[in-house]
């Protein structure tokens, strides 16, 4: 008997993971492709959200919660390849940038894109899925509108669905006392309207420094529901209840904008896409946890989604 339980242990393998290069003007991109153990029945490129963030989804302002790690290995078992990636100027690919006022938002869809032609190419799968989480939804819609040849649809997670500079001010609001707070908004305001600023409040340089403001002109000048009434590939929408950074009402706009696409909403699920209260401190202590699994349900839908026939 002990050896028929060895036996069937040794035959669970685990997932492969593969480094990857991408070409990129300065340096290359590195990513990792993790694949099934058995037959690869789909691939995707997940694509990160907002600031530096890794291809894990960690980043060094205190979130080590690793959802796109979990994400990839939930959805290797269920037989879908994918391809995780550190954006221009993170982590293995820092050297990737250059100076950060050279960064333009766009720079984002084409390193999309190029994961995606690699995904394909290493998969020999004639189309890949575009994972995008939260800013990640604006680059992977960006991308489709820009070439959807060889992307088999979209799936965005915590995603935007208002205009960004709608919900930086929701974010940002309650926070700042005034005048700080109507600065901030006439800044992001003029931003969003294609002017650089000179003149913004030193207590919010992390976010609106001059050098980084080339890239939030492309990212505050999307409309995701403009760019998602323009799709017409299949799309699943997944929303937590409890996240704090993008809402419910963001992915209800999304929805609205694109009647065909599926919605998800996950009761008790934040923007990491983990089991969270509502209560914001409580909330935030699951940022710096990677030992918290990701909620229940999340790469079941997602795999569920994507392994549909069409």
């Amino acid at each position: 008997m002990f050896s028929l339980i060895l036996a069937a242990a040794l035959a669970v393998s685990d997932p492969v993971a593969m480094p990857v290069e991408v070409a990129s003007p300065l340096a290359p991109l590195h990513g990792t492709l993790l694949t099934p153990d058995g037959e690869t029945r789909a691939a995707a490129v997940i694509i990160a959200g907002s600031g530096p963030t890794d291809r894990d989804g960690n980043n060094p302002m205190g979130v080590r919660a690793a959802s796109y790690r979990l994400l990839a290995e939930g959805l290797a078992e269920e037989g879908v390849a994918t391809l995780r990636y550190d954006k221009r100027g993170i982590a293995a690919s820092a050297a990737a940038m250059g100076a950060e006022a050279d960064l333009r938002f766009d720079h984002m869809v084409d390193d999309a894109l190029a994961f995606a032609a690699e995904a394909r190419a290493r998969t020999g799968r004639p189309c890949v899925w575009l994972i995008g989480h939260s800013e990640g939804t604006g680059v992977a819609l960006k991308a489709v509108a820009r070439d959807d040849d060889g992307i088999c649809g979209l799936v965005l997670l915590s995603g935007l669905g208002r205009r960004p500079r709608v919900i930086i001010e929701e974010q940002l609001g309650a926070q700042l006392p005034e005048p700080l707070r109507t600065r901030t908004f006439e800044a992001l305001a003029r931003i969003e309207a294609g002017e650089l600023v000179a003149d913004t409040p030193p207590e919010l340089a992390a976010l609106l420094r001059p050098s980084v403001q080339p890239f939030l002109i492309g990212l505050l000048g999307l409309d995701p529901a403009a760019l998602i009434a323009g799709y017409d590939g299949p799309v699943m929408i997944g929303q937590g209840s409890t996240d704090l950074q993008t809402t419910v009402v963001d992915a209800r706009v999304l929805s609205e904008a694109q009647p065909e696409a599926q919605l998800t909403i996950w009761d008790g699920v934040n923007h990491l896409l983990k089991v969270a209260p509502a209560d914001r401190a409580a909330n935030l202590a699951t940022y710096g946890n990677p030992d918290l699994p990701l909620a229940q349900g999340v790469v079941e839908d997602v795999a569920t989604f994507i392994l549909t026939p069409r």
